[in-house]
């Protein structure tokens, strides 16, 4: 078994990361594909403004979007809280005791 480079464990970290905000990209155009056409299909039927005074056809919206948000917080809302500097610090000091126990 041969060992794993650091160029390794990176490139597959890169394209672990790149995997997941291409899954939200799709999952946000689907979104916005589907709900589109939900949205055009319900307000055909009844009329554009009844349909925009129907509560119900907000819906999908609502409930998805709030899907949509956790998803975008899962990809990208660690750095939005904690800052990119917070990560960075709490990675290399990880990786400093990781480091200590392997020693030990």
């Amino acid at each position: 078994m041969r060992p794993i480079s650091n160029n390794e464990i990176s490139y597959n970290a890169a394209k672990k990361r790149f995997k997941e905000i291409k899954g939200f990209y799709i999952h946000f155009l689907v979104y916005i594909f589907i709900s589109t056409a939900i949205f055009i299909l319900s307000t055909r039927d009844e009329g554009f403004f009844e349909g925009l005074g129907d509560i119900s056809n907000y819906s999908t919206f609502f409930f998805w979007g709030i899907g949509i948000v956790a998803h975008w917080a899962a990809v990208f809302g660690s750095g939005f809280l904690f800052g990119k500097n917070w990560e960075e610090r709490k990675i290399k000091e990880i990786m400093e005791k990781d480091k200590k126990q392997l020693w030990k």
